[in-house]
């Protein structure tokens, strides 16, 4: 190795050790904001309530008999949604959740997604049910780099009480990050890749054969989507299919603008679409511009060559 090569190596080696040390020290400044509170006595907007309830089963296709009746209980995955603030936030969040954001926006670190969540159930929560919460900020991780750019995870825990005794615990956490400088433009990459396994094999089998499939409980009769290796509703492991007619409406929608994804070119419309069997699914519309697409929209199944190695069912609409 020359005398040049080995000053050039030194000056990198010194440069990288002066990052990491900075990103050392700034994360020391982080970490002092752990076990800080996140929210102080927040109450939720409303008691646990029925209509609640019910809208949560009607959207997320759950007709457990649990959820109905005189001994109803909320659906466990609820929990977060009865200490949510709507758009007039909560007077609960502290100023130290705040500080610590603005703290790392100052950084460069000014952009945000929520990465996941983790809950812990400790006691069914039932009608008339009174919510209360706190919440910390339980840790902010060294900085780390992902595809989306280098930042910090952010991981707050909220402790939800009913009627004051703790009925369980939601982890949430964000990535707040410096976005990374766009890639050179690529060819267009292919859209990924269903995960198929034994139970949605018939699913994947009949979209081969141009044909929508959807289980039938055998026990009940009870049609079910996406397929499940039993019925959501009386628990029976055996079923058969009936082929869909493909005629169905948009339940419900969103526009997608970002984050960008390979193979997809924004803006599109992803919608929930209510079979005319009563079954929902979630595709992409096709047929109509983005912006057209309506909740009522009637739609027909049809099936989409995105590549020489996959195609989908996706719906057309009409703007007639």
């Amino acid at each position: 190795m020359t005398a040049d090569a080995d000053v050039k190596v030194n000056a990198t080696g010194t440069a990288a050790g002066r990052e990491a040390e900075e990103a050392a020290r700034f994360h020391t400044l982080l970490a002092a904001f752990e076990g800080q509170p996140a929210a102080t006595g927040g109450q939720g907007k409303d008691a646990v309530n029925e209509p609640m309830i019910r809208h949560w089963c009607e959207a997320m296709g759950d007709a457990n008999p649990a959820y109905t009746g005189p001994d109803a209980i909320a659906p466990p995955t609820m929990l977060q949604a009865w200490t949510m603030g709507g758009l007039s936030g909560h007077a609960a969040r502290s100023s130290a959740y705040d500080e610590l954001l603005g703290f790392l926006d100052g950084a460069g670190f000014t952009s945000v997604v929520a990465t996941d969540c983790e809950q812990e159930y400790l006691h069914p929560l039932r009608p008339g049910d009174v919510i209360t919460f706190d919440a910390v900020i339980e840790s902010v991780s060294p900085r780390k780099t992902t595809k989306l750019g280098t930042g910090h995870f952010v991981t707050t825990r909220m402790d939800v009480q009913a009627d004051g005794e703790l009925a369980g615990t939601h982890r949430f956490r964000i990535l707040k990050y410096a976005p990374a400088a766009r890639p050179v433009k690529r060819p267009p990459a292919q859209r990924p890749r269903p995960v198929i396994n034994r139970d949605n094999q018939g699913f994947w089998d009949g979209v081969r054969e141009h044909r929508l499939l959807i289980q039938r409980c055998t026990a009940c009769s009870t049609l079910r989507f996406p397929w499940l290796p039993g019925c959501n509703a009386c628990a029976s492991p055996d079923w058969d299919t009936v082929e869909a007619s493909g005629a169905g409406t948009v339940f419900s929608y969103v526009v997608m603008h970002h984050p960008p994804f390979p193979a997809f070119d924004p803006p599109y419309a992803v919608a929930l679409v209510e079979l005319a069997e009563g079954v929902r699914m979630i595709s992409n519309i096709t047929g109509v511009p983005y912006d057209k697409v309506r909740i009522g929209l009637p739609v027909q199944l049809e099936f989409l060559r995105v590549d020489d190695g996959l195609e989908l069912p996706v719906f057309r609409g009409s703007e007639g």
